[in-house]
């Protein structure tokens, strides 16, 4: 995916508005927050700050207190007590200076959760707070100390299962809550976003026409929470997430937000309500940090998806994800170079570059696996199907010339396996061709998957998400 223009904290609306204030403003607004401690923090260790962010669907604010029956119902809340974590988006500011990655993870994602074993990562907070407290109130202990102690117990599942499934240590976190996005929305005046068609879908709200238009905080709540009726579901939900944290961004930075106080006292208000932050965060030290960033860019990921509509043993619907996959996917955008820079060096932007995998392997589903670890490295997706030219022993990627710099780009990627010149091909075109022997990115999943559910052959693997912008000339347009 190519690099969105936004600032870092389009991962996290916190963050943005605090770079919207004068610097003596800063030490009496960060004051406000509410702070945890004993989360388990990484404390930087690999050259990078590590932040997960995370959206809760919560019925109180960040220092404990209820919700009015007027805001439950603008959030579409209910009366249910329950904590999800319905977006969870991992932030890494590399220490040198180089531009940072926002990965977010599906909500659904089968992971395996401590104290709990296998269950949706969004529930990692919510089930172990619920039993935690369910466990303090046994003991005796009174509901708001149970809550206190609880509270914290959720956080730290969370904190672990982020972990375990990128392969990243996690050293600060940030929590805001489903009433920051509506309020954080109605500071800045509310949000452009555009849709490619009309929704109308009652359990989210959300009731749009087609095309752009300006989103009021409610409204733009809607929006970031629908899943229902979407193409690709959770995925496209994620689509949303960025694309409108980057308009967020553009407007919270534009001259109308930051030489407006009333505005600013706004957006000021709604993160001391609505925000959490670890104890040990240095924020000030870290807004210092994030003026010297690369052009300030971000680029937004989505960790790779095996099955979008996955069943477990027990008949419920999860996002299947290969936690082998996943930390490949992630250290490769630890370790690896940027888009621009990955394009300067192989002589062009893979962006631009479609690539058609056929499958002669006889392995069901293996054609779309490889198509989505492509995806992963930027390249878009073109035919992918069986493979009908004959009996192939051998993988290979055919292109009109064994010079063609894209093939051999997508030969490396793909564990380096063979170009092979096709001269009935066009210039412009690139095939795979996967044999028995393909071992590269995508092959054996069945055995990687930590899952005991539906079969890979029955797998609905998720194209790559397209790239975001924060807007230079307007909201992109989504599902």
């Amino acid at each position: 995916m190519s690099l969105g223009r936004v600032v870092l904290a389009a991962g996290a609306a916190l963050v943005l508005v605090l770079t919207g204030f004068a610097w003596r403003s800063v030490d009496s607004f960060v004051s406000g927050i509410e702070r945890i401690s004993d989360l388990g923090l990484g404390g930087q260790r690999d050259g990078a700050t590590d932040i997960l962010l995370v959206g809760v669907d919560s019925r109180t604010d960040a220092h404990g207190n209820p919700l009015s029956a007027a805001e439950r119902a603008m959030l579409h809340a209910g009366d249910e007590v329950g904590t999800n974590t319905d977006t969870i988006m991992l932030v890494r500011v590399p220490n040198d200076g180089r531009s940072a990655t926002a990965i977010s993870i599906p909500r659904d994602s089968y992971v395996e959760v401590p104290g709990i074993g296998s269950s949706k990562i969004n529930s990692a907070y919510g089930a172990t707070k619920l039993t935690t407290k369910e466990k303090l109130m046994a003991q005796g202990q009174s509901e708001s100390q149970a809550e206190t102690q609880s509270t914290q117990a959720g956080r730290q599942a969370l904190i672990k299962s982020v972990g375990a499934l990128t392969g990243l240590t996690v050293d600060h976190y940030a929590e805001i809550s489903f009433l920051g996005f509506v309020l954080l929305t109605d500071a800045v005046g509310g949000v452009e976003v555009c849709l490619n068609e009309a929704v109308d879908e009652w359990m989210s709200g959300a009731d749009f026409a087609a095309g752009r238009q300006r989103l009021d905080g409610p409204e733009a709540l809607s929006f970031v929470r629908q899943r229902h009726n979407l193409p690709r579901g959770d995925i496209d939900r994620i689509v949303r997430q960025q694309v409108f944290l980057a308009q967020l961004t553009n407007q919270m930075l534009s001259a109308k937000t930051l030489s407006n106080p009333m505005r600013l006292q706004e957006l000021s208000d709604a993160v001391g309500r609505t925000v959490v932050l670890d104890g040990s965060w240095d924020v000030i030290s870290f807004l210092k940090q994030l003026k010297d960033l690369s052009g300030g860019h971000v680029r937004f990921e989505t960790i790779p998806v095996a099955d979008l509509n996955g069943m477990t043993s027990n008949g419920e619907s999860v996002v299947r994800v290969e936690p082998r996959m996943v930390k490949a996917f992630v250290s490769s955008l630890v370790a690896g170079k940027t888009d621009e820079e990955e394009a300067e060096d192989v002589g062009f932007d893979a962006t631009t570059v479609t690539v058609n995998v056929l499958n002669a392997s006889g392995v069901g589903g293996l054609a779309s696996k490889v198509s989505q670890a492509l995806g992963a490295k930027g390249f878009q997706p073109g035919q992918v199907g069986n493979y009908n030219g004959g009996s192939v022993t051998s993988t290979r990627v055919l292109a009109a010339s064994t010079t063609d710099p894209r093939a051999k780009e997508v030969a490396r990627v793909l564990g380096g396996v063979t170009v092979v010149a096709d001269p009935m091909m066009s210039p412009e075109a690139i095939s795979v061709v996967l044999a028995s022997d393909y071992s590269g990115p995508g092959s054996s999943a069945s055995s990687m998957f930590d899952f005991t559910g539906s079969s890979s052959t029955s797998a609905t693997p998720v194209p790559p998400a397209p790239p975001i912008s924060a807007g230079q000339n307007g909201p992109k347009c989504v599902n």
